[in-house]
């Protein structure tokens, strides 16, 4: 019996000291293994096992640097491993010198060597926004926005999409992509209107297939990346429109409408969900243990893992800057792994302290790791955490830009056509005007190259609408340009004013006060229905504008969107080369004033939910 009673006593002490070690942050490594090669690091166990084994090893410190991301203007690649960050990311417009592809590859794999020369030699995931395309980086290939894609209504091209892009990531090193955006906008007001594939669920469900796309069969093939269902939940129903505001609506309507998105995203096998910076009835996303935990983890059954949204946690208890308290909101409410760009060593040691005196589990911090560790497991980090530079032959390629040219041609709607397009191609004398006529900044919108975006004839490489209209005019065909319209007279046979918006993105974008064209669009309209010449309005925007005032006044009406890189798509519709095929994912307004306004609320918009002309007499 005293010998029992010492076993156990034994045990009791052991189990106290390995707890303390763990706290303290030592590691505990099994004897028997400590001389052999580590099981995690044998690509042929099974990743659960390879997951358990290093977990074993890992102290506190490593366990919440794991779960820390900085960005790269805070954190060199030395920093990075002496943080012991478990990622790194490039927010928008946060790009190497030479911003080119085989830049970015050296940028990373300095990361990585760093990070795998550290003892346990974990690989960092670099992350970065794949909004449309790998829009950070010079001569990618720049996609419509989701909102010309929901037009589209081809989720087959959209997953051929999500390839592409993945290609072009991982050419640079980027293993990890922020997107896709499954948000529902039900407010046109909202400044991520185009980030959205529309207004009801089932646009975003079917589009979900990017993901497929993106992630590849399997996660470790070298041309796929992890992708990002975002932004989870609800920021597309905010009072108003408001960017990050508060979406004041029922549990039974967030379900119906918000997260059916999600669930699909799930069932595509997501690596990972990135949380909303808006509020439900009042209370921060980023802080809400029911909607993580309760809902994503537990309901929809998601295992990947949780990322915040950049410094979203400062938002939790509506004061700048993070507090012990919403670290320990955050992480216990079911975050993985937080977006803390500049703040990371602040956020270290408090997430640290949190542990220590016992506001957040140890449980909590394991699951956690459990899920990013398991990631990069799946991603092939371990094994092959460098940049597999053989992918940067066809980034930007003629063949990628063919199906973003494609994605164009599918995206654009025909909303009014009196006779005047198809446009003849042969003995024609064309007049062409407006700010977005000849902008590839303009017609690739917000997050391209730099987090707003920026107009410019020529920041990305690409077609304009003005280039595609003069390359696909036939024999005796005149084409004449001027922005303000200066010059036209009644001898041309059309005028085409492309016109709009120009770039912005979240926060920016927002229009509280109305969606309608500027005083220079406005000016061009008079100009150009002063000259007697049939004119043909092309829109270039993310989201619908109010243009009902000048309907009545114009030939035709073609919603562009953001068409990306390959403006010569919208010539191809305007000559005919590819008949119309586009349907309205968003319902028009009448005017502004009717926001918000959707699918199945009883009102009628200027132009319905699905509506879309063909060439043909009838539209489909």
């Amino acid at each position: 019996m005293p010998l029992l009673r010492t076993t156990r006593s034994l045990r009791a002490t052991r189990t106290t000291v390995l707890a303390g070690l763990l706290l303290a942050g030592t590691a505990v490594v099994p004897m028997a293994s400590a001389a052999a090669t580590p099981l995690y690091k044998n690509s042929h166990a099974p990743v659960s096992e390879r997951v358990k084994d290093l977990m074993a090893r890992m102290t506190l410190d490593d366990k919440v640097g794991q779960m820390t991301q900085g960005e790269r203007g805070a954190a060199t690649p030395a920093q990075s491993a002496a943080a012991r960050l478990g990622s790194i990311l490039s927010g928008g417009g946060s790009t190497p010198t030479p911003n080119t592809p085989a830049g970015w590859a050296d940028m990373i794999d300095a990361y990585q060597k760093a990070a795998t020369s550290t003892g346990l030699g974990i690989p960092i995931i670099y992350g970065s926004d794949t909004v449309h395309g790998h829009n950070n980086v010079h001569g990618a290939t720049v996609f419509p926005h989701n909102i010309g894609l929901g037009a589209a209504n081809d989720p087959r091209l959209v997953e051929k999409i999500g390839a592409i892009t993945a290609e072009e990531s991982a050419a640079t090193g980027v293993k990890w992509g922020f997107a896709p955006c499954l948000c529902v906008a039900r407010d046109d007001r909202w400044g991520r209107t185009y980030e959205s594939f529309g207004e009801i669920p089932r646009n975003a469900v079917e589009n979900s297939r990017i993901i497929k796309g993106l992630q590849g069969r399997e996660l470790d093939d070298p041309a796929s990346i992890m992708a990002t269902a975002k932004h989870f939940i609800g920021d597309g129903g905010t009072t108003g429109g408001d960017d990050q505001g508060n979406t004041q609506i029922s549990l039974e309507e967030l379900r119906r409408i918000h997260l059916p998105p999600f669930r699909a995203a799930v069932a595509h096998g997501v690596g990972s969900v990135m949380i909303s910076f808006n509020s439900w009835n009042g209370v921060k996303d980023h802080g809400n243990k029911f909607l993580i935990t309760d809902l994503l983890k537990g309901e929809l059954r998601f295992s990947g893992f949780v990322i915040s949204d950049w410094n979203g946690i400062d938002q939790i208890d509506g004061q700048e800057g993070f507090t012990a308290a919403e670290v320990k909101q955050a992480v216990n409410a079911g975050i993985d792994m937080i977006m803390v760009p500049y703040d990371y060593l602040k956020f270290i040691s408090t997430l640290k302290a949190e542990v220590l005196n016992g506001h957040i589990p140890l449980s909590r911090i394991d699951d956690a790791n459990r899920r990013i560790l398991t990631k990069k497991f799946e991603l092939g980090l371990f094994e092959h955490p460098y940049t597999d530079r053989s992918l940067q032959k066809d980034f930007g390629s003629a063949a990628h830009r063919a199906v973003a040219r494609q994605a164009v041609r599918e995206s654009q709607v025909l909303l009014k056509n009196d006779g005047v397009l198809p446009l003849a191609k042969r003995d024609n004398k064309i007049f062409v005007a407006g700010k977005n006529a000849n902008d590839l900044g303009n017609q690739a919108g917000g997050w391209t190259l730099t987090w707003q975006g920026q107009s410019g004839e020529r920041v990305i490489p690409g077609t304009t609408i003005l280039d595609g209209i003069k390359a696909g005019a036939g024999k005796g065909t005149v084409v004449t340009y001027d922005r303000a319209g200066g010059g036209i007279d009644s001898g041309y046979r059309v005028a085409i004013a492309v016109v709009g918006e120009t770039p912005y993105a979240e926060g920016e974008g927002d229009r509280p006060g109305g969606l309608g064209l500027d005083a220079e669009d406005l000016a061009l309209l008079g100009k150009l229905k002063a000259s007697g010449v049939p004119v043909v309005v092309v829109t270039v925007s993310g989201r619908p504008l109010d243009i009902a005032a000048q309907l009545p006044s114009v030939k035709g009406l073609v919603a562009a969107w953001l068409p990306g890189s390959e403006g010569a798509g919208v010539a191809d519709v305007l000559y005919g080369d590819y008949n119309p095929t586009g349907k309205l994912s968003f319902t028009w307004p009448k005017s502004s004033a009717q926001e918000p306004i959707n699918a199945g609320d009883g009102r009628q918009g200027l132009f319905p939910y699905g509506y879309g002309l063909s060439y043909r007499r009838h539209h489909r």
